[in-house]
């Protein structure tokens, strides 16, 4: 039995993490922490578990195995590092952190205390993903050449758990970045594992067109970001993220190869739709993605409890979500100074392997 820790009670913690963990037979929830102490107590007493008054009593009870890290993007680095070194698995919520140096101290962190980083990338093991995977390995539309891949809604002030213009992800200091980091970085990381490669240059657009705060001013953070990735393999597309898609969210990815075109979350009737040479559809009736308004099981939470039960790495650890960071914070750089960036850090061959080898052993586990 997996006894975990989540530290954050918000939006994101109440709708996934907790319901998650309690309905996973392998584990129990032990404590919670969250600055608003009485949303804590709250939330201990829906699962039977302590509210504590701090992080570092929370992290000091030795019957906690593993966190969920819930709270703003300035936090996830600084939290994620004291728990791997209390001895804790942690589970972050990407973004993973709000610079790249902090990224690589919290994978070092889990190497050197002998425990699982993972991060909350879900779009991964979305059940149409996983198989879209295969289909492409299997050469359903030839070779890919490029590929668009949008996540855009409303924005995030309609679903926080404190609501309204005032949001802490309109805050630059908690939040740092904005829809890149909150939306892009999905995209981000699930266009790296659909073509097996990673980002090697971007060329973007990273700010604010219709965000104002409370005093109408525009927001601190980027509600749009467009990018032109060009991949280690030589595919080339887009990436879009947007917290200004008002009347209906998207969350698509369509890649057109040299034997056709695949849709993926595109219909909303079919999960994937492939368009062949000679105009024939093939339709895959397989789930729904997961919306601000329908929030389904995501499999993060079983997936990190399971890696846990069986001592293996988890299927999206940290390490293996660097790359994508460094795509984001390669996107932000390139939108300042106005000129393609190459991804900085690329560690090569291995980088890549491990990438390949974690999205084939998840792959596997759904045939």
């Amino acid at each position: 039995m997996v006894r975990i820790g989540v530290i954050g009670c918000g939006k994101i913690a109440q709708t996934r993490h907790l319901p998650e963990y309690a309905g996973n037979k392998d584990c129990k929830i032990i404590g919670v922490y969250d600055l608003n102490f009485e949303r804590a107590s709250e939330i201990a007493s829906q699962y039977d578990a302590t509210a504590y008054s701090s992080v570092e009593e929370l992290l000091a009870d030795q019957q906690i195995d593993a966190v969920s890290i819930c709270v703003a993007n300035n936090a996830h680095a600084e939290i994620s590092i004291q728990a791997l070194n209390c001895g804790k698995h942690v589970l972050c919520e990407k973004p993973m952190a709000t610079t790249l140096e902090d990224c690589e101290k919290m994978v070092k962190a889990a190497s050197e205390n002998g425990k699982f980083l993972m991060i909350g990338q879900n779009q991964r093991l979305a059940k149409a993903h996983v198989k879209a995977k295969q289909l492409i390995a299997d050469g359903a539309i030839g070779t890919v050449r490029t590929f668009k891949t949008t996540f855009g809604h409303c924005g995030p002030e309609t679903w926080s758990i404190d609501p309204g213009k005032s949001s802490w992800f309109f805050d630059k200091k908690r939040a740092a970045m904005g829809a890149m980091a909150d939306l892009g970085i999905h995209k981000t990381d699930l266009i790296q594992y659909l073509l097996d490669t990673t980002v090697a240059e971007t060329r973007a657009f990273v700010g604010t067109l219709d965000k104002k705060d409370a005093a109408g001013n525009f927001i601190g953070v980027d509600d749009n970001a467009i990018c032109i990735y060009t991949m280690n393999n030589g595919i080339v597309g887009t990436m879009t993220a947007s917290w200004s898609y008002y009347g209906e969210e998207d969350n698509s990815t369509v890649l057109y190869g040299t034997e056709g075109i695949m849709k993926i979350y595109s219909n909303p009737k079919f999960a994937i739709e492939i368009i062949t040479k000679d105009v024939e559809k093939v339709l895959y009736d397989i789930d729904k993605i997961q919306t601000n308004d329908n929030q389904t099981k995501s499999g993060i939470i079983d997936a990190f409890v399971e890696s846990i039960v069986k001592n293996e790495e988890p299927v999206i650890s940290g390490k293996s979500v660097l790359s994508a960071m460094r795509a984001v914070f390669a996107s932000i750089e390139a939108s300042e100074c106005g000129h393609t960036v190459k991804r900085k850090g690329f560690e090569t061959e291995h980088e890549e392997k491990e990438l390949l080898w974690i999205s084939k052993i998840w792959l596997l586990s759904y045939m």
